[in-house]
Protein backbone atom coordinates (compact mmCIF):
# COMPACT_ATOMS: atom_id res chain seq x y z
CA UNK A 1 0.00 0.00 0.00
CA UNK A 2 1.73 3.15 -1.25
CA UNK A 3 -0.50 5.75 0.44
CA UNK A 4 -1.67 5.83 4.05
CA UNK A 5 -5.15 7.31 3.95
CA UNK A 6 -6.35 9.46 6.84
CA UNK A 7 -9.82 9.70 8.34
CA UNK A 8 -10.29 13.00 6.50
CA UNK A 9 -9.30 11.31 3.23
CA UNK A 10 -11.91 8.64 3.88
CA UNK A 11 -14.71 11.15 4.50
CA UNK A 12 -13.77 12.98 1.28
CA UNK A 13 -13.80 9.67 -0.59
CA UNK A 14 -17.38 8.96 0.57
CA UNK A 15 -18.40 12.52 -0.29
CA UNK A 16 -17.06 11.98 -3.81
CA UNK A 17 -18.95 8.70 -4.17
CA UNK A 18 -22.11 10.54 -3.12
CA UNK A 19 -21.42 13.64 -5.21
CA UNK A 20 -22.04 14.65 -8.79
CA UNK A 21 -20.40 12.13 -11.09
CA UNK A 22 -20.06 9.65 -8.22
CA UNK A 23 -21.32 6.07 -7.93
CA UNK A 24 -25.04 5.67 -8.85
CA UNK A 25 -25.54 3.05 -6.13
CA UNK A 26 -23.93 5.15 -3.38
CA UNK A 27 -25.83 8.26 -4.47
CA UNK A 28 -29.15 6.39 -4.27
CA UNK A 29 -28.71 5.31 -0.64
CA UNK A 30 -30.67 6.72 2.28
CA UNK A 31 -30.57 6.17 6.04
CA UNK A 32 -33.40 3.67 5.65
CA UNK A 33 -31.95 1.77 2.67
CA UNK A 34 -28.66 1.31 4.52
CA UNK A 35 -30.24 -0.31 7.60
CA UNK A 36 -29.79 -3.89 6.30
CA UNK A 37 -26.17 -3.08 5.42
CA UNK A 38 -25.39 -2.01 9.00
CA UNK A 39 -27.02 -5.15 10.37
CA UNK A 40 -25.00 -7.34 8.02
CA UNK A 41 -21.70 -5.54 8.60
CA UNK A 42 -22.12 -5.67 12.39
CA UNK A 43 -22.78 -9.41 12.18
CA UNK A 44 -19.72 -9.91 9.97
CA UNK A 45 -17.59 -8.00 12.49
CA UNK A 46 -18.81 -10.31 15.26
CA UNK A 47 -17.91 -13.28 13.07
CA UNK A 48 -14.46 -11.79 12.49
CA UNK A 49 -13.93 -11.42 16.25
CA UNK A 50 -14.89 -15.07 16.68
CA UNK A 51 -12.39 -16.05 13.97
CA UNK A 52 -9.69 -13.97 15.67
CA UNK A 53 -10.38 -15.64 19.03
CA UNK A 54 -10.05 -19.07 17.43
CA UNK A 55 -7.09 -18.44 15.11
CA UNK A 56 -5.27 -15.33 16.37
CA UNK A 57 -5.53 -13.90 12.83
CA UNK A 58 -6.82 -10.30 12.99
CA UNK A 59 -6.83 -9.60 9.23
CA UNK A 60 -10.55 -10.26 8.79
CA UNK A 61 -11.42 -8.22 11.89
CA UNK A 62 -9.50 -5.22 10.51
CA UNK A 63 -11.42 -5.46 7.24
CA UNK A 64 -14.83 -5.76 8.92
CA UNK A 65 -14.13 -2.83 11.25
CA UNK A 66 -13.51 -0.81 8.09
CA UNK A 67 -16.89 -1.88 6.72
CA UNK A 68 -18.65 -0.82 9.94
CA UNK A 69 -16.79 2.51 9.81
CA UNK A 70 -17.94 2.90 6.20
CA UNK A 71 -21.55 2.65 7.35
CA UNK A 72 -21.03 5.26 10.07
CA UNK A 73 -19.37 7.69 7.66
CA UNK A 74 -21.99 7.09 4.96
CA UNK A 75 -24.81 7.95 7.37
CA UNK A 76 -22.92 11.06 8.54
CA UNK A 77 -22.32 12.26 4.98
CA UNK A 78 -26.00 11.75 4.11
CA UNK A 79 -26.97 13.64 7.28
CA UNK A 80 -24.64 16.49 6.27
CA UNK A 81 -26.33 16.64 2.85
CA UNK A 82 -29.68 16.86 4.64
CA UNK A 83 -28.45 19.69 6.86
CA UNK A 84 -28.81 17.60 10.03
CA UNK A 85 -25.26 17.17 11.38
CA UNK A 86 -21.70 16.36 10.29
CA UNK A 87 -19.15 13.72 11.20
CA UNK A 88 -17.41 16.35 13.33
CA UNK A 89 -20.67 16.70 15.29
CA UNK A 90 -20.84 12.92 15.75
CA UNK A 91 -17.26 12.76 17.04
CA UNK A 92 -17.75 15.76 19.33
CA UNK A 93 -20.94 14.31 20.84
CA UNK A 94 -19.56 10.84 21.51
CA UNK A 95 -16.37 12.33 22.98
CA UNK A 96 -18.35 14.57 25.31
CA UNK A 97 -20.53 11.61 26.31
CA UNK A 98 -17.55 9.40 27.14
CA UNK A 99 -16.02 12.15 29.29
CA UNK A 100 -19.36 12.88 30.99
CA UNK A 101 -20.04 9.20 31.74
CA UNK A 102 -16.57 8.58 33.18
CA UNK A 103 -16.32 11.10 36.04
CA UNK A 104 -14.06 8.61 37.85
CA UNK A 105 -11.52 9.08 35.04
CA UNK A 106 -12.02 12.68 33.86
CA UNK A 107 -13.46 14.17 37.05
CA UNK A 108 -13.28 13.88 40.82
CA UNK A 109 -15.68 10.94 41.33
CA UNK A 110 -14.34 7.60 42.50
CA UNK A 111 -15.10 4.11 41.18
CA UNK A 112 -13.10 1.41 42.87
CA UNK A 113 -14.39 -1.52 40.82
CA UNK A 114 -16.15 -2.26 37.49
CA UNK A 115 -19.53 -2.53 39.23
CA UNK A 116 -19.29 0.98 40.64
CA UNK A 117 -18.16 2.33 37.27
CA UNK A 118 -21.17 0.69 35.59
CA UNK A 119 -23.54 2.14 38.19
CA UNK A 120 -22.11 5.61 37.52
CA UNK A 121 -22.57 5.08 33.78
CA UNK A 122 -26.22 3.99 34.16
CA UNK A 123 -27.09 6.84 36.53
CA UNK A 124 -25.60 9.48 34.22
CA UNK A 125 -27.24 7.85 31.19
CA UNK A 126 -30.63 8.04 32.93
CA UNK A 127 -30.13 11.75 33.66
CA UNK A 128 -29.25 12.37 30.01
CA UNK A 129 -32.37 10.61 28.72
CA UNK A 130 -34.90 12.02 31.20
CA UNK A 131 -37.34 14.26 29.37
CA UNK A 132 -36.31 13.19 25.86
CA UNK A 133 -39.59 13.17 23.92
CA UNK A 134 -38.63 10.30 21.61
CA UNK A 135 -38.08 7.85 24.49
CA UNK A 136 -41.56 6.54 25.44
CA UNK A 137 -40.50 4.53 28.52
CA UNK A 138 -37.39 2.95 30.07
CA UNK A 139 -38.30 -0.49 28.70
CA UNK A 140 -39.51 0.63 25.28
CA UNK A 141 -36.28 2.53 24.66
CA UNK A 142 -34.48 -0.83 24.21
CA UNK A 143 -34.24 -1.06 20.39
CA UNK A 144 -36.77 -3.32 18.68
CA UNK A 145 -34.11 -3.93 16.05
CA UNK A 146 -32.03 -6.06 18.44
CA UNK A 147 -32.24 -9.84 17.98
CA UNK A 148 -35.23 -11.01 20.02
CA UNK A 149 -33.27 -13.13 22.52
CA UNK A 150 -30.78 -10.33 23.18
CA UNK A 151 -33.58 -7.77 23.52
CA UNK A 152 -35.50 -10.02 25.91
CA UNK A 153 -32.55 -10.21 28.31
CA UNK A 154 -32.06 -6.43 28.16
CA UNK A 155 -35.75 -5.89 28.96
CA UNK A 156 -35.59 -8.39 31.83
CA UNK A 157 -32.41 -6.84 33.21
CA UNK A 158 -33.82 -3.31 33.13
CA UNK A 159 -37.18 -4.44 34.55
CA UNK A 160 -35.34 -6.16 37.39
CA UNK A 161 -33.39 -2.99 38.16
CA UNK A 162 -36.43 -0.70 37.93
CA UNK A 163 -39.22 -2.81 39.34
CA UNK A 164 -37.73 -6.06 40.64
CA UNK A 165 -38.56 -9.51 39.26
CA UNK A 166 -41.45 -11.12 41.11
CA UNK A 167 -40.95 -14.85 40.49
CA UNK A 168 -38.13 -16.88 42.00
CA UNK A 169 -36.23 -19.49 40.02
CA UNK A 170 -38.36 -22.35 41.31
CA UNK A 171 -41.52 -20.60 40.13
CA UNK A 172 -39.95 -19.93 36.74
CA UNK A 173 -39.10 -23.61 36.31
CA UNK A 174 -42.67 -24.55 37.25
CA UNK A 175 -44.07 -22.09 34.72
CA UNK A 176 -41.70 -23.44 32.06
CA UNK A 177 -42.75 -27.04 32.76
CA UNK A 178 -46.41 -26.02 32.59
CA UNK A 179 -45.95 -24.22 29.26
CA UNK A 180 -44.18 -27.29 27.87
CA UNK A 181 -46.92 -29.61 29.08
CA UNK A 182 -49.51 -27.47 27.25
CA UNK A 183 -47.60 -27.57 23.97
CA UNK A 184 -49.32 -29.57 21.24
CA UNK A 185 -48.47 -30.30 17.58
CA UNK A 186 -49.47 -27.34 15.39
CA UNK A 187 -52.10 -28.71 13.02
CA UNK A 188 -55.13 -26.54 12.39
CA UNK A 189 -55.15 -22.76 12.71
CA UNK A 190 -56.25 -22.65 16.35
CA UNK A 191 -53.64 -25.20 17.35
CA UNK A 192 -50.93 -23.20 15.62
CA UNK A 193 -51.92 -20.08 17.54
CA UNK A 194 -51.82 -21.99 20.84
CA UNK A 195 -48.47 -23.57 19.96
CA UNK A 196 -47.10 -20.12 19.12
CA UNK A 197 -48.27 -18.74 22.46
CA UNK A 198 -46.78 -21.64 24.44
CA UNK A 199 -43.48 -21.39 22.57
CA UNK A 200 -43.45 -17.65 23.28
CA UNK A 201 -43.97 -18.38 26.97
CA UNK A 202 -41.16 -20.92 26.95
CA UNK A 203 -38.69 -18.67 25.13
CA UNK A 204 -39.39 -15.76 27.50
CA UNK A 205 -39.04 -17.96 30.58
CA UNK A 206 -35.78 -19.42 29.25
CA UNK A 207 -34.45 -15.87 28.74
CA UNK A 208 -35.43 -14.94 32.30
CA UNK A 209 -33.77 -18.09 33.67
CA UNK A 210 -30.65 -17.36 31.62
CA UNK A 211 -30.53 -13.83 33.06
CA UNK A 212 -30.81 -15.22 36.61
CA UNK A 213 -27.87 -17.53 35.85
CA UNK A 214 -25.76 -14.79 34.26
CA UNK A 215 -25.98 -16.44 30.83
CA UNK A 216 -26.60 -14.92 27.38
CA UNK A 217 -29.23 -16.88 25.44
CA UNK A 218 -28.30 -15.21 22.13
CA UNK A 219 -24.74 -16.51 22.47
CA UNK A 220 -25.89 -19.90 23.79
CA UNK A 221 -28.08 -20.43 20.72
CA UNK A 222 -25.35 -19.17 18.37
CA UNK A 223 -22.88 -21.65 19.87
CA UNK A 224 -25.43 -24.45 19.64
CA UNK A 225 -26.12 -23.66 15.97
CA UNK A 226 -22.39 -23.89 15.28
CA UNK A 227 -22.25 -27.27 17.05
CA UNK A 228 -25.24 -28.55 15.06
CA UNK A 229 -23.69 -27.42 11.78
CA UNK A 230 -20.52 -29.32 12.67
CA UNK A 231 -22.66 -32.37 13.52
CA UNK A 232 -24.63 -32.26 10.25
CA UNK A 233 -21.49 -31.82 8.18
CA UNK A 234 -19.70 -34.65 10.03
CA UNK A 235 -22.66 -36.94 9.30
CA UNK A 236 -22.27 -36.36 5.56
CA UNK A 237 -18.56 -37.14 5.44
Amino acid sequence: MDKRYTFTDFIQLIERLRGEGGCPWDRAQTHSSLKPCMTEEAAELLAAIRIYEKTGNAENMREELGDVLLQAVMHSVIAQEEGLFTMDDVIAEVSEKMIRRHPHVFGSALAEDPGAALNNWEAIKKEEKDGKSWIPSPLQEIPQELPALARAVKVIKKADRLYGLKDGEDTLWQRLEHAFSQLRPAGESGERVQAQERMGDMLWLLCELAYRCGLLPEQILADRIADEIDFFEAETE
